[in-house]
């Protein structure tokens, strides 16, 4: 008997793939010990049943090559990948999964509903099926689970926000990447030398708070982790920097009841905080506090988070931010800093790394960052220890304890 260890994995449709690592080479191996090699599928049932350890191994050099073929399948899909992008897009501009969290519908009266050409209906309806964002049945559609949970504008769940704003403005702007990549300059409104958007956007209470709504919906799961996984039970106050709508300090508060719970942000911002908190419950317990991060020091609290923050600004503002976190905080106080933090060999968290290049459209000179650059920031401020912890797909927050 030839004893060994092995695992299959498989490679084709007609072979498998085997790690040996023998005990003995008996005669009939005539193989060298620890590597993978590749046999027909049709062998592993006569040499490998299921729960035995016996193992005759047979090299099919080719299977391995053809496994590092070029293939072009990735890169027509991301190529071509803005077609399902704008797909999904004009279906949340249309508001078709709120349409269909109603009650499903059939293909024409569903048309009609949506106010589409005959020609496009069918195709369109069609493709968010493969693209597994409707389902039909019985000639009748369907949103799925997710998109009728976070894709219907009714509910308190729903994240569409982030991609109306992406539908309105980054679609058209992420068209000029290569203009920015070429110059540095951003490619947003001020491209042509238009106001600043902010300062327009702050102007509109309508637009405002489509903004905020977008910020809401592209955090929120990340907000939701960092109100069960901080060690809140450590301290007593909490102050959200550049809070926004709110939904940071709303989930924290409501997850953690003994915390005293502060929005900061810009005047602009306060009725539509506000309202959130108040559509919340939590009216009582969640105050607002008016003022610019930039211009004034920050309130003080035993906690001070800034989510989606920092990427917005330079090297120096970045720092200079993280110094005003520190000096509002007491001994052994802490701060968390949250977004969508690449990976320190920069090679894996693609959604941070894109997410960079967007601040390169919309910024004069904002940047995504690492875990190790951040803790490096803490570390000259004066924090006396710095980690980064993940909490959901591409976010994780540095926190820093003075």
């Amino acid at each position: 008997m030839h004893k060994c260890a092995w695992k299959w994995a498989s490679l084709v449709e007609s072979e498998v793939r085997v790690w040996e690592t023998c005990d003995t080479l008996p005669p009939n191996c005539g193989r060298v010990t620890d590597k993978w090699k590749v046999i027909p599928r049709e062998e592993l049932a006569d040499h490998h049943p299921p729960g035995q350890r016996t193992v005759i191994l047979h090299d099919r050099p080719e299977a391995k090559s053809r496994m590092n073929e070029p293939r072009p399948d990735l890169i027509l899909q991301v190529g071509l990948g803005f077609w399902a992008s704008k797909t999904l897009l004009s279906a949340v501009e249309m508001e078709l999964f709120t349409e269909l969290a109603k009650h499903p519908e059939d293909l024409q009266s569903l048309q009609g509903r949506i106010g589409l050409h005959p020609r496009s209906a069918r195709d369109f309806f069609d493709a968010l099926v493969s693209l597994k964002f409707l389902e039909r049945r019985d000639g009748r559609y369907y949103n799925t689970p997710s998109t009728d949970f976070f894709l219907d504008e009714r509910k308190p769940s729903y994240i569409g926000g982030i991609l109306e704003m992406a539908n309105h403005r980054l679609y058209p702007f992420w068209g000029h990447l290569t203009t920015a990549l070429r110059t540095g300059l951003p490619q947003n409104e001020t491209k042509d030398g238009g106001p600043n958007p902010f300062v327009a956007l702050y102007a509109d209470p309508a637009r405002l708070k489509e903004f905020l709504r977008a910020m809401t919906g592209v955090s929120h799961g990340a907000n939701l982790a960092i109100a069960r996984q901080f060690p809140w039970s450590r301290y007593h106050s909490a102050v959200d920097v550049g809070t926004a709508q709110g939904d940071l300090i709303v989930q924290v508060a409501l997850a953690n009841p003994h915390i005293e719970a502060t929005g900061f942000d810009l005047p602009e911002v306060g009725p539509i905080f506000e309202e959130y908190v108040e559509s919340n419950g939590l009216s009582g317990r969640v105050k607002f506090a008016p003022g610019s991060f930039l211009d004034q020091p920050l309130p003080k609290a035993d906690v001070v988070m800034m989510g989606h923050i920092l990427h917005d600004w330079g090297i120096e503002m970045k720092r200079m931010l993280v110094r005003k976190a520190y000096e509002a905080l007491p001994e052994g106080g802490a701060c968390i800093v949250y977004e969508s933090i690449i990976d320190d060999d920069r090679c894996e968290n693609a959604f941070g790394l894109l997410m960079s290049l967007n601040m390169l459209v919309e910024s004069a000179d904002g940047f995504d960052y690492t875990g190790a650059d951040c803790t490096a920031w803490m570390k000259e401020a004066g924090f006396r220890e710095a980690r980064v912890e993940h909490l959901i797909g591409p976010d994780s927050m540095v926190i820093g304890i003075k």
